[in-house]
Protein backbone atom coordinates (compact mmCIF):
# COMPACT_ATOMS: atom_id res chain seq x y z
CA UNK A 1 0.00 0.00 0.00
CA UNK A 2 1.48 3.55 -0.95
CA UNK A 3 2.54 6.10 1.62
CA UNK A 4 -1.09 8.37 -0.09
CA UNK A 5 -2.97 4.96 0.04
CA UNK A 6 -2.79 4.69 3.80
CA UNK A 7 -3.22 8.36 4.39
CA UNK A 8 -6.73 7.72 2.96
CA UNK A 9 -7.24 4.95 4.86
CA UNK A 10 -6.14 6.90 7.94
CA UNK A 11 -8.61 9.47 7.37
CA UNK A 12 -11.53 7.99 6.36
CA UNK A 13 -11.16 5.08 9.37
CA UNK A 14 -10.68 7.87 12.06
CA UNK A 15 -13.44 9.54 10.70
CA UNK A 16 -15.82 6.78 11.13
CA UNK A 17 -14.62 5.76 14.53
CA UNK A 18 -15.09 9.79 15.99
CA UNK A 19 -18.42 9.00 14.33
CA UNK A 20 -18.98 5.59 16.20
CA UNK A 21 -17.98 7.38 19.56
CA UNK A 22 -19.65 9.88 19.61
CA UNK A 23 -22.66 8.35 18.63
CA UNK A 24 -22.47 6.02 21.51
CA UNK A 25 -22.11 8.52 24.33
CA UNK A 26 -24.32 11.06 22.64
CA UNK A 27 -27.48 9.60 24.54
CA UNK A 28 -25.87 9.98 27.81
CA UNK A 29 -24.21 13.20 27.47
CA UNK A 30 -28.24 14.73 26.52
CA UNK A 31 -29.44 13.01 29.73
CA UNK A 32 -26.63 14.75 32.22
CA UNK A 33 -27.45 18.23 30.57
CA UNK A 34 -31.11 17.37 31.46
CA UNK A 35 -30.43 16.16 34.32
CA UNK A 36 -28.21 19.26 35.51
CA UNK A 37 -31.36 21.61 34.57
CA UNK A 38 -28.99 22.97 31.23
CA UNK A 39 -31.52 24.03 29.22
CA UNK A 40 -31.05 26.72 26.27
CA UNK A 41 -33.26 30.03 27.92
CA UNK A 42 -34.69 31.86 24.86
CA UNK A 43 -34.37 36.23 25.25
CA UNK A 44 -37.38 37.94 26.43
CA UNK A 45 -39.75 39.46 24.00
CA UNK A 46 -38.56 42.91 24.83
CA UNK A 47 -35.07 42.30 23.69
CA UNK A 48 -35.75 40.44 20.37
CA UNK A 49 -39.60 40.01 20.10
CA UNK A 50 -39.51 38.19 16.65
CA UNK A 51 -36.64 35.95 17.85
CA UNK A 52 -39.25 35.22 21.10
CA UNK A 53 -42.19 34.22 19.03
CA UNK A 54 -39.67 32.12 16.47
CA UNK A 55 -38.22 29.93 19.37
CA UNK A 56 -40.79 30.29 22.40
CA UNK A 57 -40.78 26.42 22.06
CA UNK A 58 -37.44 25.62 22.28
CA UNK A 59 -37.01 27.13 25.91
CA UNK A 60 -35.17 24.65 27.91
CA UNK A 61 -34.17 22.29 25.19
CA UNK A 62 -30.09 21.22 26.21
CA UNK A 63 -27.72 23.34 25.09
CA UNK A 64 -23.35 22.82 25.97
CA UNK A 65 -24.25 20.13 22.93
CA UNK A 66 -20.75 21.32 21.58
CA UNK A 67 -19.17 19.18 24.31
CA UNK A 68 -20.11 15.77 22.27
CA UNK A 69 -17.38 16.82 19.36
CA UNK A 70 -14.25 18.59 21.20
CA UNK A 71 -15.12 15.98 23.49
CA UNK A 72 -14.65 13.17 21.26
CA UNK A 73 -11.84 14.87 19.46
CA UNK A 74 -9.70 15.19 22.68
CA UNK A 75 -10.78 11.44 24.00
CA UNK A 76 -9.43 9.95 20.79
CA UNK A 77 -6.32 12.36 20.05
CA UNK A 78 -5.06 11.45 23.74
CA UNK A 79 -5.95 7.60 23.47
CA UNK A 80 -3.94 6.91 20.04
CA UNK A 81 -0.97 9.12 21.60
CA UNK A 82 -0.99 7.34 24.51
CA UNK A 83 -1.03 3.87 23.45
CA UNK A 84 1.51 4.35 19.89
CA UNK A 85 4.62 4.26 22.12
CA UNK A 86 3.00 0.38 23.55
CA UNK A 87 3.12 -0.77 19.74
CA UNK A 88 5.44 -1.92 17.35
CA UNK A 89 6.70 0.87 14.57
CA UNK A 90 5.15 -1.07 12.25
CA UNK A 91 1.86 -1.53 13.40
CA UNK A 92 -1.19 -0.17 11.95
CA UNK A 93 -2.31 1.00 15.25
CA UNK A 94 0.74 2.95 16.11
CA UNK A 95 0.08 4.87 13.18
CA UNK A 96 -2.97 5.71 13.72
CA UNK A 97 -1.70 8.32 16.30
CA UNK A 98 -2.26 12.09 14.50
CA UNK A 99 -1.21 14.17 17.37
CA UNK A 100 2.21 16.33 15.76
CA UNK A 101 3.49 19.55 17.15
CA UNK A 102 3.46 21.16 13.70
CA UNK A 103 0.09 20.15 12.21
CA UNK A 104 -2.30 19.21 15.59
CA UNK A 105 -0.98 20.31 18.39
CA UNK A 106 -2.02 24.09 18.45
CA UNK A 107 -5.59 23.11 17.05
CA UNK A 108 -6.09 20.94 19.30
CA UNK A 109 -5.24 23.21 22.11
CA UNK A 110 -6.78 26.14 20.80
CA UNK A 111 -10.31 23.62 20.59
CA UNK A 112 -9.94 22.60 24.08
CA UNK A 113 -9.15 26.05 25.62
CA UNK A 114 -11.74 28.06 24.01
CA UNK A 115 -14.29 25.10 24.16
CA UNK A 116 -13.78 25.78 28.07
CA UNK A 117 -14.44 29.43 27.67
CA UNK A 118 -17.90 28.78 25.56
CA UNK A 119 -18.57 26.14 28.22
CA UNK A 120 -18.43 28.94 30.94
CA UNK A 121 -20.05 31.43 28.79
CA UNK A 122 -23.40 28.54 28.24
CA UNK A 123 -23.09 27.86 31.95
CA UNK A 124 -23.50 31.46 33.10
CA UNK A 125 -26.26 31.69 30.08
CA UNK A 126 -28.36 28.90 31.60
CA UNK A 127 -28.00 29.73 34.94
CA UNK A 128 -28.77 33.46 34.67
CA UNK A 129 -25.48 34.51 35.59
CA UNK A 130 -24.33 37.91 34.48
CA UNK A 131 -25.74 41.22 32.50
CA UNK A 132 -29.71 40.52 31.70
CA UNK A 133 -28.60 36.86 32.89
CA UNK A 134 -27.15 36.28 29.54
CA UNK A 135 -23.84 35.34 29.79
CA UNK A 136 -20.56 37.04 29.34
CA UNK A 137 -20.46 40.67 28.17
CA UNK A 138 -19.66 40.87 24.40
CA UNK A 139 -16.91 42.81 25.30
CA UNK A 140 -15.23 40.35 27.61
CA UNK A 141 -15.59 37.52 25.18
CA UNK A 142 -13.80 39.37 22.22
CA UNK A 143 -10.97 39.98 24.92
CA UNK A 144 -10.69 36.52 25.78
CA UNK A 145 -11.03 34.67 21.99
CA UNK A 146 -8.42 37.38 21.66
CA UNK A 147 -5.94 36.37 23.97
CA UNK A 148 -5.89 32.93 22.17
CA UNK A 149 -5.85 34.12 19.06
CA UNK A 150 -2.74 36.09 20.87
CA UNK A 151 -1.81 32.37 21.73
CA UNK A 152 -1.78 31.03 18.61
CA UNK A 153 -0.35 33.64 16.80
CA UNK A 154 2.81 33.70 19.12
CA UNK A 155 2.88 29.81 18.11
CA UNK A 156 3.21 30.33 14.79
CA UNK A 157 5.63 33.30 15.00
CA UNK A 158 7.91 31.70 17.70
CA UNK A 159 7.10 27.62 17.77
CA UNK A 160 6.67 27.44 14.14
CA UNK A 161 9.26 30.14 12.97
CA UNK A 162 6.12 31.43 10.83
CA UNK A 163 5.30 34.55 9.13
CA UNK A 164 4.66 33.55 6.12
CA UNK A 165 1.52 34.92 4.43
CA UNK A 166 -0.26 33.65 1.08
CA UNK A 167 -2.06 35.99 -0.98
CA UNK A 168 -4.09 34.09 -3.76
CA UNK A 169 -2.12 33.42 -7.58
CA UNK A 170 0.34 36.38 -6.34
CA UNK A 171 2.48 34.33 -4.03
CA UNK A 172 4.19 34.00 -1.11
CA UNK A 173 5.23 37.28 1.27
CA UNK A 174 7.01 37.44 4.66
CA UNK A 175 4.67 40.04 6.33
CA UNK A 176 7.00 39.67 10.09
CA UNK A 177 4.92 41.10 12.72
CA UNK A 178 2.28 42.09 10.87
CA UNK A 179 0.92 38.05 10.56
CA UNK A 180 0.20 38.72 14.25
CA UNK A 181 -2.85 41.15 13.76
CA UNK A 182 -3.83 39.13 10.62
CA UNK A 183 -3.80 36.27 12.13
CA UNK A 184 -6.24 37.58 15.41
CA UNK A 185 -8.26 39.02 13.00
CA UNK A 186 -8.71 35.58 11.52
CA UNK A 187 -9.50 33.54 14.04
CA UNK A 188 -11.75 35.83 16.49
CA UNK A 189 -13.59 36.79 12.94
CA UNK A 190 -14.24 33.56 12.04
CA UNK A 191 -15.22 32.41 15.69
CA UNK A 192 -18.42 34.80 16.10
CA UNK A 193 -18.87 34.14 12.39
CA UNK A 194 -19.81 30.25 13.30
CA UNK A 195 -21.48 31.48 16.50
CA UNK A 196 -24.06 33.39 14.73
CA UNK A 197 -24.84 30.44 12.40
CA UNK A 198 -25.41 28.52 15.63
CA UNK A 199 -29.46 29.83 15.47
CA UNK A 200 -31.41 26.45 13.57
CA UNK A 201 -31.26 22.85 14.09
CA UNK A 202 -28.35 21.73 12.23
CA UNK A 203 -27.51 24.91 10.80
CA UNK A 204 -24.14 25.43 12.34
CA UNK A 205 -23.34 21.68 12.46
CA UNK A 206 -23.92 20.94 8.96
CA UNK A 207 -22.28 23.72 7.72
CA UNK A 208 -19.34 23.43 9.47
CA UNK A 209 -19.47 20.28 8.32
CA UNK A 210 -18.88 21.35 5.13
CA UNK A 211 -16.44 23.79 5.84
CA UNK A 212 -13.92 21.28 7.54
CA UNK A 213 -14.58 18.87 4.83
CA UNK A 214 -12.94 21.16 2.54
CA UNK A 215 -9.80 22.25 4.74
CA UNK A 216 -9.41 18.25 5.29
CA UNK A 217 -8.85 18.02 0.55
CA UNK A 218 -6.93 21.03 1.54
CA UNK A 219 -4.50 19.43 4.06
CA UNK A 220 -4.30 16.02 2.54
CA UNK A 221 -3.76 17.88 -0.74
CA UNK A 222 -0.50 19.93 0.94
CA UNK A 223 1.07 16.16 2.56
CA UNK A 224 -0.17 18.14 5.77
CA UNK A 225 -1.63 14.34 6.47
CA UNK A 226 -1.78 14.62 10.62
CA UNK A 227 -4.01 17.89 10.03
CA UNK A 228 -6.03 16.40 7.89
CA UNK A 229 -7.15 13.17 9.85
CA UNK A 230 -7.70 15.56 12.40
CA UNK A 231 -10.63 17.63 10.61
CA UNK A 232 -11.74 14.14 9.81
CA UNK A 233 -12.50 12.88 13.38
CA UNK A 234 -13.89 16.60 13.67
CA UNK A 235 -16.11 15.50 10.77
CA UNK A 236 -17.11 12.19 12.50
CA UNK A 237 -18.38 13.79 15.52
CA UNK A 238 -19.92 16.62 13.51
CA UNK A 239 -21.96 13.83 11.77
CA UNK A 240 -22.90 12.41 15.14
CA UNK A 241 -23.89 15.65 16.34
CA UNK A 242 -25.87 16.40 13.49
CA UNK A 243 -28.24 13.06 14.18
CA UNK A 244 -29.53 14.93 17.13
CA UNK A 245 -29.14 18.05 16.27
CA UNK A 246 -31.35 18.15 13.22
CA UNK A 247 -34.94 19.41 13.63
CA UNK A 248 -36.34 18.99 15.91
CA UNK A 249 -33.27 19.25 17.95
CA UNK A 250 -32.23 17.29 21.27
CA UNK A 251 -29.82 19.26 21.96
CA UNK A 252 -28.14 22.24 20.63
CA UNK A 253 -24.31 23.13 19.90
CA UNK A 254 -24.25 26.07 22.61
CA UNK A 255 -20.94 28.60 22.48
CA UNK A 256 -18.63 25.51 23.92
CA UNK A 257 -19.53 24.35 20.51
CA UNK A 258 -19.42 27.08 17.98
CA UNK A 259 -16.70 29.11 19.35
CA UNK A 260 -14.87 26.64 19.81
CA UNK A 261 -14.97 25.13 15.82
CA UNK A 262 -14.86 28.58 14.57
CA UNK A 263 -11.53 29.48 16.55
CA UNK A 264 -10.13 26.03 15.40
CA UNK A 265 -11.47 26.11 11.49
CA UNK A 266 -9.57 30.04 11.49
CA UNK A 267 -6.34 27.59 12.73
CA UNK A 268 -6.74 25.05 10.35
CA UNK A 269 -7.13 27.81 7.20
CA UNK A 270 -4.03 29.52 8.60
CA UNK A 271 -1.83 26.19 8.93
CA UNK A 272 -2.75 25.45 5.54
CA UNK A 273 -1.91 28.94 4.59
CA UNK A 274 -5.57 29.63 3.08
CA UNK A 275 -7.05 32.09 5.25
CA UNK A 276 -7.64 34.10 2.16
CA UNK A 277 -10.28 31.38 1.21
CA UNK A 278 -11.96 31.24 3.90
CA UNK A 279 -14.48 33.42 3.22
CA UNK A 280 -15.26 31.66 0.20
CA UNK A 281 -15.52 28.01 1.89
CA UNK A 282 -16.76 29.57 4.80
CA UNK A 283 -19.58 31.66 2.74
CA UNK A 284 -22.59 30.87 4.93
CA UNK A 285 -20.73 32.33 8.12
CA UNK A 286 -19.78 35.86 5.94
CA UNK A 287 -23.57 35.65 4.87
CA UNK A 288 -24.47 35.44 8.61
CA UNK A 289 -22.20 37.72 10.38
CA UNK A 290 -22.60 40.71 7.60
CA UNK A 291 -26.63 40.55 8.14
CA UNK A 292 -25.44 41.32 11.71
CA UNK A 293 -23.13 44.19 11.19
CA UNK A 294 -25.52 45.23 8.16
CA UNK A 295 -28.66 45.41 10.51
CA UNK A 296 -26.62 47.71 13.33
CA UNK A 297 -25.03 49.27 11.17
CA UNK A 298 -28.37 50.43 9.72
CA UNK A 299 -30.71 50.66 12.77
CA UNK A 300 -27.77 53.13 14.56
CA UNK A 301 -27.08 55.43 11.21
CA UNK A 302 -30.59 55.30 9.69
CA UNK A 303 -32.84 54.15 12.79
CA UNK A 304 -34.29 51.53 10.48
CA UNK A 305 -34.15 47.70 10.12
CA UNK A 306 -32.75 46.28 7.37
CA UNK A 307 -34.28 42.59 7.84
CA UNK A 308 -37.05 41.90 10.44
CA UNK A 309 -34.36 39.81 12.85
CA UNK A 310 -30.78 38.56 12.39
CA UNK A 311 -29.33 37.02 11.77
CA UNK A 312 -30.49 36.27 8.01
CA UNK A 313 -31.68 32.73 9.22
CA UNK A 314 -34.31 34.24 11.70
CA UNK A 315 -35.10 36.56 8.78
CA UNK A 316 -35.92 33.63 6.63
CA UNK A 317 -38.22 32.59 9.60
CA UNK A 318 -39.80 35.81 10.02
CA UNK A 319 -41.20 35.98 6.41
CA UNK A 320 -42.78 32.17 6.93
CA UNK A 321 -39.42 30.13 5.33
CA UNK A 322 -39.90 26.87 7.64
CA UNK A 323 -36.63 26.12 9.55
CA UNK A 324 -35.64 22.92 7.93
CA UNK A 325 -36.03 24.30 4.50
CA UNK A 326 -33.95 27.28 5.94
CA UNK A 327 -31.13 24.54 7.21
CA UNK A 328 -31.14 21.89 3.73
CA UNK A 329 -30.97 25.33 1.99
CA UNK A 330 -27.73 26.83 3.97
CA UNK A 331 -26.35 23.37 3.62
CA UNK A 332 -26.52 23.46 -0.15
CA UNK A 333 -25.25 27.04 -0.65
CA UNK A 334 -22.46 25.63 2.31
CA UNK A 335 -21.48 22.16 -0.38
CA UNK A 336 -21.03 25.09 -3.18
CA UNK A 337 -18.99 27.43 -1.74
CA UNK A 338 -16.86 24.49 -0.14
CA UNK A 339 -16.34 23.04 -3.52
CA UNK A 340 -15.61 26.35 -4.95
CA UNK A 341 -13.07 27.24 -2.39
CA UNK A 342 -11.19 23.60 -2.73
CA UNK A 343 -11.42 24.34 -6.52
CA UNK A 344 -9.63 28.08 -6.31
CA UNK A 345 -6.98 26.52 -3.82
CA UNK A 346 -6.07 23.54 -5.50
CA UNK A 347 -5.50 25.61 -9.24
CA UNK A 348 -3.81 28.38 -7.14
CA UNK A 349 -1.10 25.78 -6.44
CA UNK A 350 -0.72 25.09 -9.64
CA UNK A 351 0.27 28.23 -10.44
Amino acid sequence: MTLESFEIVRVLLLSAVAFVVAFAWAPLLIRILQEWKMGKTIRTEHDAPVFAKLHAKKEGTPTMGGILIWGTVLFLTVVLYHIAPFLSEVSVLARLNFLSRGETLLPLGALVASAVVGFVDDYFNVRGIGPKGGGLRMRHRILIYTAIAVVGAWWFRVKLDWDLLHVPFMGDFNVGIWYVPFFILVIVATAFSVNEADGLDGLAGGTLLTSFGAYAVIAFAQGRYDLAVFCGVILGALLAFLWFNIHPARFFMGDTGAMSLGVTLGIVAMLTNSAFFLPVIGFVFVLESSSVIFQIGARKLFKKRLFKSSPIHHHLEAIGWPEPQIVMRMWVISMISAAVGVSLVLLDALV
